[in-house]
């Protein structure tokens, strides 16, 4: 195992994300999971990059009080940035739909930040990557949204997805941080502990 550094450390994600447990798993790196309800709200003058970076810091801010020595949280957050606003998760289908008119036939960027935090530091990285969708069609929007429901990801798409088959025209940067989590930055980070 690669990360024999990580022995001393409690790592704890504090995210639901099914994708983000996937990675650790894959990455063979023994977690547990653990949740605490933090609004996701940010200053109005945050863009891109900033708000992801303010919301991963403030998830972890909630664990600060019950953080023990040998704790190793992680906590992540993705923006989707379009024509200078974040698309943030759809709440409804209507809302999925138009998120997704939105990114349709543009390049927008995905922005992921992981926040390592111990009771002694806390190191912040982030990575951008650029998406390049076709023009969709209503037709295909609507049937993403109906097969998919991805209502629980930022921008309302997973490029792992139906959508990212038929509607990604090209990529700039890492496919994995387009799923939610900037790995080769985090494995980077974590091997330097």
């Amino acid at each position: 195992m690669p990360f024999k550094k990580l022995n001393k450390y409690n790592v704890i994600l504090g995210s639901g994300s099914p994708r983000r447990q996937q990675f650790l798993k894959e990455l063979e790196i023994p977690f547990t999971i653990q949740l605490k309800n933090t609004e996701e709200t940010y200053p109005s003058n945050l863009k891109g990059v900033e708000i992801a970076e303010y919301l991963a810091k403030l998830k972890a801010e909630a664990f600060q009080s019950s953080l023990s020595n040998n704790d190793l949280l992680i906590t992540a957050d993705t923006v989707v940035w379009c024509e200078n606003q974040s698309l943030e998760k759809s709440n409804t289908k209507d809302e999925a739909i138009e998120m997704l008119k939105r990114l349709s036939g543009k390049t927008h960027e995905v922005i992921s930040v992981c926040c390592l935090t111990t009771t002694t530091f806390q190191k912040v990285l982030h990575e951008v990557t650029k998406v390049t969708f076709k023009q969709l069609t209503q037709q295909e929007i609507e049937f993403y949204i109906q097969k998919c429901k991805p209502f629980d990801k930022a921008g309302s798409y997973g490029i792992q997805e139906w959508i990212g088959y038929i509607g990604i025209e090209k990529i700039e940067g890492s496919f994995f941080n387009v799923m939610g989590f900037p790995v080769f930055k985090f494995y980077e980070a974590i091997s330097e502990l």
